[in-house]
Formats: C-alpha cells, structure tokens, sequence
C-alpha cells in the first residue's frame, strides 16, 4: 500500500495571463486524487523533472516551501492512518488534508433511504417494502460489527472485497440461500446507487461485484388440484373461510397483501359494463383491472353480509399471511395434496392453469397480475412448457408400453 506523490501544471486550467494553477496528485492502489495546491506558475517557471518553481529568487523559494509543506501533510497523514490499523484510501487523505469529516457511514445512508421511503408510503413505496429494507439495514449493520468491529463503516471504502465478505457472512451466519442473499445485495446497491447521486462516492462498487439470481421452480396447482379444493365439503368455519379467500386468489391473481385491504371501493364497473376489481398493488403500486370471474364473484357474494367484514369494511375475512400459511398445509393434507400450499401459490396457480393453461394471451395475464415487464410473466409460460414436456414424456412412455403389448 505505497503512496506517490507529485505535483503538476493543469494546463487545461490556464488563465487569461497566462498562469497555470500548479496541482498535487497522490496515488495509492491505483487510485488516486488531484487537488489544487492554490499555487499559479507560468510554464517557463516551472521545472517539470524536479516539481517545483525554477529560479533561487525569494518568491520562488516561498512558492517550493508551500509544495514541500504540502508534500509533507499529506505524507503525515498517510503515515497516521496507516500506523493506525484502521482501512483507508486516498478519500481517507484528502478529507483529513481539506479538514473535513469523512463521508457518511452507510449505515447513515441506509437509515436516509428508509426515511425516505416512509414519507413516500402509499406513494410509490408499500410497508412490506419498508419492512424489507429494514430487514437488510439490520443484517449490514450486524456484519459491520463482526467483521469490522465497527457501529459503522465509511461508505467511499467499501469495495469488491467488503461485498464479497457480506455475501459470505450471509450465508455462513444464517444460511440464506442465494436468491435471499441476492435480495439483501439488491437493497445495498440501491442505497449505494444513494451515495452515488449525493456524491458521498463516484461509483457504485456492484458495478463489478455481480451477485446472480437463481431461478426457482414456482410451485402451483393444476386444474385437478385446484378442483379438489373448491369442491371439498369442510365443516369447520375457519378453514371454509381459508379456502374460500384462497381459491378466490386463484381466480383473480390478487397477493395476500391485495386481498387483505380489498373494499367496496375496489369494485367498479369495467368497460364490458360488468363489475371489475381494480386495485393499485400494494408491492409495486402498479394498477390491476381484473374482471371478476363467476367463481369469484360466488365468493365475494357469500360473505357480502359476513359480520368481521363490516366491523373493518373489507370484502372478505382475511386473517394474518401467517394463520393463513398454517390453515392452507391442513387444507392440504385434508384434500391430499402432496405440496406445501400457500397464500401466494394461489397467484402462480391464476398465472398457470387458470389463465395461460385455457388460452389467455401472456400480455393480458401479465396486465392482470400487474406486473412491471413482461419478463416477469414469461416465468409462469416456461413452466407450462416444463409441464408440456412432462405431460408428453409421460404420453411417450404410454405409446411405448402400447406397441410393446401389441407386438407380443
């Protein structure tokens, strides 16, 4: 970690009579900065082998005992901070050469990004997003603390190899899989993207650390499966009403967190003059318009006069996302389906085998489910495709058997 030093004319910079402001550069880890030495020399004055003024006048020698000075601070604080222990970059000199403060923490950045968002709540930002960003506030700041011994960390150090050892941290110390780790590295490079703009750093170091995303198999129910459900005769109340919201998740492809604020408000005539749920969505407040399916509509007609409905003006009885979870696995094995259904599987089973499986166009689904891009939608059409090479792997082994038979 060795530091140069040198001074230089900007000639770039040159003023009208011809004086060129004389700069200092220092170097260290290929890095380096450039800061005015206050000192104007014309180019016939100035010796570029030795760096410094020509001539053994009295105001040639003031003018090299300033560059000196300077060469010397600068040297005395890379010696402090170096003796010190402490991480430090050519940032780290220059703010203690200027006598500034260093850079804010990007722990205080974070905390920025996360007030922010709460004053934009309902406005482009949901809670679920706060909560998200807070979570990963708290893993950042408890991996600053164990590896760094630190209540925070200067944002302008934090390079290829901090990254690296966040993403280690997280996966050995609490054994995400790499697609959470990928979420928490998404909210860190935002709040970097932060620093950026607020000038606290000139790059977002992610611009070389790449951190992949898996893809996952998105689990949903077929037609048969979807089936079993509706038409299962359950007499305990809680659990009705648990497959009722679910399998109206399954013909509207509206979230949990959709389903649980939906209102009067929410149901609106379409421009087929019958009645639609148009809801701005609670994750990305994109605007869903969703006409409402006979199945539905039975649905919302049976608890039309449910009395925990008109104490909260909800359309439906929604519990906790985690009571609901819970009911849905016993509303699983009741039915015997041999998979871990969820509030949110309900939204993959409308993409699926209720809108794409019967012939609904992937740009209509994709307007449905109120994604941002396409991209997002095609997932649930490559698992159809997955579905169509199981089903005619499957037709394939049948044929087979039948020829076999008819040939012996």
């Amino acid at each position: 970690m060795r530091l140069t030093i040198n001074f230089l004319m900007k000639k770039s910079r040159q003023k009208n009579n011809g004086e060129i402001p004389v700069y200092v550069r220092f170097t260290m880890n290929s890095k380096r900065v450039e800061l005015s030495t206050g000192i104007y020399c014309h180019s016939d004055k100035w010796d570029d082998v030795g760096q410094q003024i020509r001539g053994r006048n009295e105001s040639a020698r003031i003018l090299n005992n300033r560059l000196d000075k300077i060469q010397n601070e600068i040297q005395d604080h890379y010696n402090k901070l170096k003796s010190s222990g402490e991480e430090f970059n050519v940032t780290t000199i220059k703010n203690k050469l200027l006598n500034i403060d260093e850079s804010k923490g990007i722990l205080k950045i974070f905390d920025y990004y996360l007030n922010s968002i709460l004053e934009k709540l309902d406005k482009g930002y949901s809670m679920e997003t706060y909560k998200h960003y807070k979570s990963s506030r708290k893993r950042l700041a408890a991996f600053i603390k164990y590896q760094y011994k630190k209540a925070d960390y200067p944002v302008e150090s934090i390079d290829y190899k901090f990254l690296d050892a966040f993403d280690v941290y997280l996966k050995k110390r609490f054994k995400v899989h790499q697609n959470t780790a990928w979420n928490y590295h998404k909210h860190l490079r935002r709040v970097l993207n932060l620093a950026v703009s607020m000038d606290h750093i000139q790059k977002n170091p992610y611009n070389k650390y790449k951190v992949d995303l898996k893809e996952t198999h998105r689990e949903f129910l077929t037609s048969e499966e979807l089936a079993k459900i509706e038409e299962k005769d359950i007499q305990i109340e809680r659990l009705s009403a648990v497959r009722d919201i679910f399998v109206f998740a399954c013909y509207t492809g509206l979230s949990y967190s959709d389903i649980s604020k939906l209102g009067k408000q929410h149901l609106q005539k379409g421009i087929d003059k019958n009645e639609w749920i148009i809801i701005d969505r609670s994750k990305t407040n994109n605007r869903c318009r969703i006409p409402i399916l006979p199945k539905a509509k039975e649905i919302l007609e049976k608890y039309k006069n449910y009395p925990k409905n008109h104490n909260k003006d909800l359309l439906l009885p929604v519990l906790t996302n985690q009571k609901m979870n819970s009911y849905l696995k016993e509303l699983g094995d009741i039915c015997s389906i041999n998979k871990s259904i969820t509030m949110h599987m309900a939204r993959h089973t409308f993409a699926t085998s209720v809108t794409l499986a019967n012939g609904v166009p992937i740009e209509t689904v994709s307007k449905v489910l109120g994604h941002s891009s396409l991209k997002t939608t095609q997932i649930y059409a490559k698992i159809l495709d997955q579905k169509i090479s199981e089903d005619m792997s499957m037709l394939q082994s049948k044929l087979s058997e039948k020829r076999d038979k008819n040939i012996i």
